[in-house]
């Protein structure tokens, strides 16, 4: 599983961790030597790394058997003291690896300036429909546009982008010394296909409809209360009461694979020779988990357990119940056009039964049927 993890070599240049360092610029030795650039490096940060760091309520410490050490740390999505947490935790154990809940369908997001992502957050449109369905399948990509739509209530409620942890890591990643940037989560089609087939008609129908009407008012003061365990607890239970399927594959699966991500970073360095003249030095990893508050509890339960990701990797056929909804709106769509080509007359009709697009379409639409 190695290519899930998409890590990113978040190496700065020695300048920009020199300019970090609370050493004077002038007590740097020049015209240093790449071997030595590297041991210095090294050393600052072995210098920076609290043996006891002071962390915020947020964090979780987990450990492995090698010794290897994993902060996580927990967030509300849209929290601006969550940000603060990922960067305090950051500075205080100077981490080999940061991983953090996002997959490479999201990792736009990163880079993306937050006027850009609150601009794109509230907007909702066509082309991010068809975008959505073309990705994910159309079951998956309404489904997704829903949520879309719940994270724009969100966003136009705060005045404030998602994932600004995720960018907060990123950033503070950049400036540890050989530190390394990992995407954990994992890839949101399958989420997305494997939530919409645990569902039956009736909770997909009841589950966009109460989508659709939200319209709660969120304030910052509610969503600093995700970052407590207890309330968080209390929410996802509710949730399971009505969609239990629902949260095993978007929450309760999601937590075996962050965690078994988790693990995966969480692995000895093998220190380069620059470090000393003993071969195949090891030295156990610090790791720096960045994930949403709700995760935090399946990611400890299953920690000490062997896992095992393919089957939550897996994505199973559609039902019936699925097919025929679809052929409905392919052929709902179909009938709206030609309702519209007959009001416009035949001409038209022939002319764009003419095109070859056209023609390519309903050839293989109606291979698709019979």
């Amino acid at each position: 599983m190695e290519e899930d993890q998409h890590d990113a070599d978040a190496s700065p240049t020695p300048s920009a961790v020199f300019d970090d360092d609370s050493h004077n610029m002038s007590d740097i030795p020049q015209n240093l030597s790449d071997e030595d650039a590297f041991k210095l490096l090294w050393e600052m940060k072995m210098r920076k790394r609290q043996g006891k760091p002071n962390l915020p309520d947020t964090v979780t410490e987990l450990s492995t058997e090698d010794g290897c050490k994993v902060y996580l740390v927990g967030t509300a999505h849209f929290s601006e003291s969550s940000r603060n947490d990922v960067v305090k935790t950051i500075q205080e154990v100077q981490p080999d690896i940061v991983v953090v809940e996002l997959c490479q369908y999201r990792v736009s997001m990163l880079k993306m300036d937050e006027k850009t992502l609150l601009k794109e957050a509230r907007e909702i449109n066509l082309d991010k429909l068809q975008q959505a369905i073309k990705q994910n399948g159309v079951m998956s990509g309404l489904m997704q546009m829903l949520l879309l739509k719940v994270s724009a209530h969100i966003t136009e409620q705060l005045g404030m982008a998602p994932g600004g942890e995720f960018r907060e890591a990123f950033k503070e990643a950049g400036k540890v010394p050989f530190c390394k940037f990992h995407l954990g989560d994992r890839p949101i089609p399958i989420t997305f296909k494997r939530a919409i087939a645990a569902l039956s008609l009736w909770q997909k129908v009841k589950l966009a409809w109460g989508l659709c009407f939200l319209s709660d008012p969120i304030s910052k003061d509610d969503v600093e209360k995700c970052k407590q365990k207890d309330l968080l607890e209390q929410m996802m239970s509710e949730m399971i009461g009505e969609f239990p399927d629902l949260h095993r594959t978007i929450v309760a699966e999601r937590d075996v694979y962050l965690a078994y991500m988790l693990k995966q970073a969480a692995k000895p360095l093998e220190l380069p020779l620059a470090l000393g003249p003993e071969p195949s030095q090891r030295m156990p990893s610090v790791v720096v988990g960045v994930v949403g508050m709700g995760h935090v509890p399946g990611i400890e339960k299953n920690w000490n357990n062997l896992l095992n990701i393919q089957e939550i990797m897996s994505v199973p056929p559609p039902s019936l119940a699925t097919k025929v909804l679809k052929f409905s709106l392919k052929t709902t769509v179909i009938g709206l056009v030609g309702y519209g080509c007959y009001r416009l007359g035949k001409g038209t009709i022939k002319l764009m039964l003419s095109r070859p697009l056209v023609q390519t379409y309903l050839h293989k639409y109606t291979n698709q049927i019979f």
